[in-house]
């Protein structure tokens, strides 16, 4: 008997999408997404759920507050790299019965916290005695606009990201080492969504695909090269990477290269699009970073100078 384990998570999904039944003329976009896009006359609805655990993510560090936050953050970022605009928030929350109840408290408070900087609530939901986890899900809205997925890559398509990269994993380097980061920490314990950036990317038209980096730059590029059966040829050196966070990388003697493309636990959107129509971006007033070029070939490669690196999976 193979555990669940072995089997890996990305497996999961595969197993999980031949039990099911062929989704409905209704379903837009259905499992192996970043979130579910069903047909409404009004505008298409997107949906996404997801689940944080103590186990996988609640550091030492992390107050409940952040934990709830982060709860939110995780589905509101799928949403976002749809290009979706949110409508609300259920969180389906289980804690043990002995659990002193300010945790509870905390916890449902950063959820509203985040419901409220991505300019929705929470709607509904459910509280469970078990194991500490959220299991929580965002519905969204297109609007009229086309919804933004992993399968659209096109062969000479730029590659592009949304802000800085490496934060999260230099926050998690300097709390093990006792460095001084606060924005970096705060990175971490408190991921935003960039729902704005997904509603600005989607209004251009121009993006071909489109995917966040909550398991990190190489498990993003590697999805969207599997879905749209194309390879990326990825710019070390086009990278957007702050002085301080490759400094403390340094300190911390981690491998810069292998986290900062593989760590994650950051929501910036990666998306792809043809570069005649980069002007739409900068129109949107959309900050990005071009960071390379899809092509015919079988997933990413990184390219550091003269060496070429096939990108491997997250290690978040």
């Amino acid at each position: 008997m193979t555990s669940l384990k072995e089997v890996g998570e990305r497996q999961l999904v595969e197993t999980v999408r031949s039990i099911i039944r062929p989704r409905s003329k209704s379903t837009v976009v259905g499992p192996g997404d970043d979130a579910a896009v069903i047909r409404n006359p009004s505008g298409d609805i997107v949906v996404s759920t997801d689940v944080v655990t103590k186990e996988r993510h609640l550091p030492e560090t992390m107050t409940y507050e952040q934990f709830g936050w982060t709860a939110a953050a995780v589905n509101f970022s799928d949403i976002a790299s749809m290009g979706a605009r949110p409508l609300g928030f259920l969180p389906a929350v289980t804690i043990p019965e002995d659990a002193d109840e300010s945790i509870l408290y905390d916890i449902m408070s950063g959820i509203d916290q985040c419901c409220e900087f991505c300019k929705t609530e929470v709607v509904g939901g459910d509280t469970k005695f078990g194991s500490l986890a959220v299991a929580g899900t965002a519905i969204g809205t297109m609007e009229g606009r086309k919804p933004m997925t992993r399968r659209g890559a096109q062969p000479g398509d730029i590659v592009a990201v949304t802000g800085m990269l490496g934060g999260p994993a230099a926050g998690y380097y300097a709390i093990k080492n006792g460095f001084e980061a606060e924005d970096q920490i705060f990175s971490l314990m408190v991921p935003v969504p960039h729902v704005e950036d997904g509603i600005k990317l989607s209004g251009t038209g121009a993006v071909h695909s489109c995917m966040d980096l909550s398991d990190g730059l190489a498990n993003a590029a590697t999805e969207i090269c599997r879905q749209s059966h194309v390879g990326m040829e990825i710019e070390w050196e086009f990278l957007p990477i702050d002085d301080e966070v490759k400094d403390i990388l340094e300190a911390s003697h981690a491998d810069l290269r292998d986290t900062v493309t593989r760590w994650g636990g950051e929501y910036e959107l990666l998306f792809t699009l043809d570069r005649g129509d980069l002007q739409k971006l900068y129109d949107a007033g959309i900050a990005f970073s071009i960071i390379g070029l899809v092509t015919n070939g079988e997933g990413p490669v990184l390219n550091d100078g003269d060496e070429r690196k096939v990108m491997e999976n997250g290690i978040y």
